[in-house]
């Protein structure tokens, strides 16, 4: 077990250089970043100054190693926008997009588990056309599209939801104040309503047509007729024999899922003026503030590392066919 984790953390830490490696180069691909720090009125003398005094008059692997040892100083740079540390920025907006991605997360997981059971087991019949249409209908309308359809019709049409606005209640709770989390969470639920679902609805569709595939392969399998022979009642055939041994994939599912939900909020963000990292990306992006992308990509990388990393050592605990 232990050489696992230390193999699986060795690569986990060369996909983590090789994230700094992508994002560093991206920086000299926009031409020399000195522009960046200098006005437009900026003589030559100025920007040569600058230059030296940033370091980028050096060759480009000892900026590199620079640049990685600021990194593991925790220092990002100084954003260009915001004029203070760019981590800074970035852990401010951060929980706020872990709140969107863990209610897209569970509104996706919750609803797709019943759903592909219940196809399964009516396969063929009208509830499993009805569910498979849903699931790719949900699979081919893009997020920003039903975000503003959802805007549309129940925020400015039967006014139900709020079309914009945050209440955060996830700082509150890491900061020790529970009671006023939690007396907080019933509107931050009300303001989540509308871009949660914008985001989740492409996973549910997809994790809906997962649980049904996983299913329909488990109660072919021998030991579920055998369980039925001996006249177990069916819903604990279903639950403790075919949906027991139906998990590994909806595991896999549940642990990438939240890395790829925190990576695509950055549309839906917008639509929504949600006051995350999918909003504070594409703002500096639009501004060149590199810093800041810089320490989005990476923070972003290194939470999905691990739960990667989370997910194989999960595998183990449910299934023990699994060989490490």
């Amino acid at each position: 077990m232990w050489t696992f984790i230390i193999r699986r953390l060795l690569q986990s830490i060369i996909v983590i250089f090789g994230v700094t490696a992508i994002s560093f180069v991206a920086l000299q691909i926009g031409g020399d970043p000195t522009y960046l720090y200098v006005s437009e009125r900026a003589t030559a003398e100025e920007i040569q100054q600058t230059r030296v005094a940033l370091g980028f008059d050096r060759p480009l692997y000892e900026q590199y190693f620079t640049f990685i040892g600021n990194l593991l100083h925790g220092d990002f740079g100084t954003s260009l926008s915001y004029k203070r540390p760019a981590l800074e920025a970035v852990l401010e907006a951060l929980p706020a997009t872990i709140e969107l991605t863990l209610f897209a997360m569970i509104f996706a997981i919750v609803l797709a588990i019943p759903l592909g059971v219940f196809a399964a087991l009516y396969r063929g019949s009208a509830l499993d056309g009805s569910i498979m249409t849903m699931g790719m209908l949900g699979q081919s309308i893009p997020s920003f599209w039903l975000g503003i359809m959802m805007i549309m019709f129940f925020g400015l049409y039967l006014r139900w939801l709020p079309i914009s606005g945050h209440v955060p209640f996830l700082v509150p709770l890491l900061q020790g104040h529970v009671v006023e989390a939690f007396s907080q969470l019933p509107m931050a639920l009300y303001y989540l309503v509308m871009p949660g679902v914008a985001v989740g609805f492409y996973s549910l569709s997809r994790n809906a047509r997962l649980v049904r595939s996983s299913m329909l392969e488990v109660l072919g399998q021998d030991f579920v007729r055998t369980a039925r022979s001996k006249g177990i009642p069916e819903a604990a055939v279903i639950i403790h024999h075919a949906l027991r041994n139906a998990w590994l994939p909806v595991v896999t599912m549940v642990g990438l899922e939240f890395g790829f939900l925190l990576g695509g909020v950055v549309v839906v963000e917008m639509i929504f003026s949600w006051p995350g990292i999918g909003r504070l990306v594409f703002n500096a992006i639009n501004q060149r503030d590199i810093p800041v992308v810089q320490a989005c990509v990476i923070m972003l990388s290194v939470i999905f590392i691990s739960l990667n990393l989370l997910v194989d050592l999960i595998y183990v605990r449910i299934d023990p066919r699994v060989k490490l």
